[in-house]
């Protein structure tokens, strides 16, 4: 029988990891939703000295700096310690910073704490989606990514529903433990990670085999043993995969010009733009400073603003539920158009409904209504695809032996992104007006030619396809490349695997006779 990890093997094992990775994520919606809810907290202003606009931008994205170094320490300490261990890791940077901000006093204080909350962030969020994806089967991969990011969803709907309660305690408590909540987060983690298996891939690329074997039968479960002819030709897929990528090693200088295993750079930069999509589309201007842009940007009431964002929260998290119904059906290239041109709608009408009600041209009440409303609809667009699509994306695409590496580097392109929209929002709204919400709108409808052009189908293939794929397929464009593009798995792949597949069975067949012979002697003999 395989080894059972919390109680769980098969299934019920993906369903830990799953919700140990997704806790991940609902730490870090919690962690974007509630700073810019208590950055209109008088009493909390007052405490860090009443910052203008600009620096109010530099308390919210300094944390994203703290996320990108915590990200790019992935490319070190991701495969070293393991999965699992650089999520406790992690989870226990951001409960410090938790205690920090919780305790605040002055603005250098709140500085520093929010950058040491972001390192434990960006390592989090680098780790989380590759191992559930190096534990989840081909056919599910992309709904348990798409049930993280709903439940990044979930964090994010918690923090603006608590501020919106705290908002009516007297005095520091009312932001403090907003801030404080965030250990909760950390004691979950500690209470899953250490009992759940690591990354089988991980493992035997560590030369970890006999460990290997037994987390593949554990994720196969059905009974499934070590000694299990699917399990071992599981195995040989992988490690087939592997001695190809390490037949020879490479320095990152041999990497980034050009001299490494076909298409690494290239799946790098793929994963990292798509990243950088994911937050150039305008969804911080609204996850971070929701409750300030309905302030400032609409001139609404703080309460009804509280009460908008939070209502806007269940919005965005009914429809990345949603997505789960969608991202293995339509695959990722048609999700993430289909889902940017609609935000790029959105951003359009919002920039006009506002233009028009800045120039008196329209009466204001009324286009504030429709302002808001596209705000709502522009949460349910963006959720259903480049909400989840970019951070599947990374896990799928980079290579094998450089999966941890190449999802280390889309975080950190994530996070310097994140950083430029969480600063210039507060100043761009005060200084543009209107025009501010066009810079949104442009780039969201970049993202349909750039994903139509550059990016191969990654649903409904395996890890080791995708490999295979770069390695046989060098031409930058894609779009009419029947195999980088169709949406069911393409035969050659299938033929590969089965090729395998009869190789281990030609060898199980062979070893049998002799097994059943030492059997008879040892009968013979006794």
């Amino acid at each position: 029988m395989p080894r059972k990890y919390l109680g769980g093997s098969g299934e019920g094992l993906t369903v830990w990891i799953s919700i140990a990775a997704s806790t991940v994520l609902i730490f870090y919606g919690y962690d974007q939703g509630v700073f810019g809810n208590i950055l209109v907290k008088e009493d909390f202003l007052h405490t860090v000295g009443n910052p203008s606009a600009t620096a109010q931008g530099t308390m919210t994205s300094v944390y994203n700096l703290g996320c990108f170094a915590g990200a790019l320490s992935t490319l070190y300490l991701g495969d070293k310690l393991g999965r699992p261990r650089t999520l406790m890791l992690g989870s226990s940077i951001i409960a410090l910073g938790a205690i920090v901000q919780a305790a605040c006093y002055n603005a250098p204080m709140m500085y520093a704490s929010r950058v040491v909350a972001g390192l434990g962030t960006g390592m989090n969020t680098s780790t989380a989606g590759v191992w559930q994806s190096e534990t989840s089967k081909m056919r599910s991969r992309g709904k348990l990514i798409i049930i993280q990011m709903a439940n990044c969803i979930t964090g994010f709907a918690i923090s603006n529903w608590l501020t919106l309660g705290f908002s009516f305690a007297p005095g520091s408590v009312s932001w403090r433990f907003p801030l404080a909540f965030q250990i909760f987060f950390s004691a979950l983690i500690w209470m899953m990670c250490p009992f759940l298996p690591d990354s089988p891939r991980l493992l035997i690329r560590k030369g970890k085999f006999d460990e290997a074997y037994e987390v593949l039968a554990a994720l196969e479960g059905h009974g499934a043993t070590v000694d299990s002819l699917s399990v071992r030709t599981q195995f040989s897929i992988i490690k087939d995969v592997l001695d190809k990528e390490y037949a020879q090693t490479y320095t990152w200088w041999q990497l980034i010009t050009g001299r490494g295993p076909a298409g690494v750079v290239r799946r790098m930069i793929l994963g990292a733009w798509m990243q950088a999509m994911n937050q150039i589309s305008g969804i911080n201007v609204t996850s971070y400073y929701m409750t300030y842009v309905f302030i400032n940007a609409l001139g609404i009431s703080e309460l009804l603003s509280r009460i908008l964002a939070a209502a806007g929260s269940m919005d965005y998290l009914f429809f990345s539920f949603m997505a789960y119904f969608v991202i293995e059906r339509f695959g990722r290239r048609k999700v993430m158009m289909t889902s940017a041109t609609a935000c790029g709608i959105c951003w359009m009408v919002i920039a006009i409904a506002l233009g028009l009600s800045e120039s008196g041209r329209g009466d204001p009440y009324k286009l504030g209504i429709i302002a808001v409303s596209f705000f709502f609809v522009f949460f349910a667009s963006f959720a259903l695809g480049v909400l989840g699509v970019p951070w599947l994306y990374p896990t799928e695409v980079n290579a094998l032996a450089y999966r941890a590496k190449g999802a280390s580097l889309a975080m950190s392109s994530n996070w310097l992104m994140n950083y430029l929209v969480a600063q210039v929002t507060p100043p761009g709204i005060a200084n543009l007006g209107w025009k501010f919400w066009l810079i949104w709108m442009v780039l969201c409808f970049s993202f349909v030619p750039i994903t139509y052009l550059l990016y191969p189908e990654t649903a409904n293939r395996s890890l080791e396809d995708i490999d295979r794929f770069f390695g046989d397929n060098h031409d930058i464009f894609v779009f009419n490349n029947k195999i980088a593009t169709q949406l069911h798995r393409p035969a050659i792949y299938e033929e590969a695997d089965q090729e395998i597949a009869a190789r281990n069975r030609k060898l199980h067949d062979e070893q049998e006779p002799s097994t059943k012979g030492i059997e008879v002697t040892m009968v013979e003999e006794k």
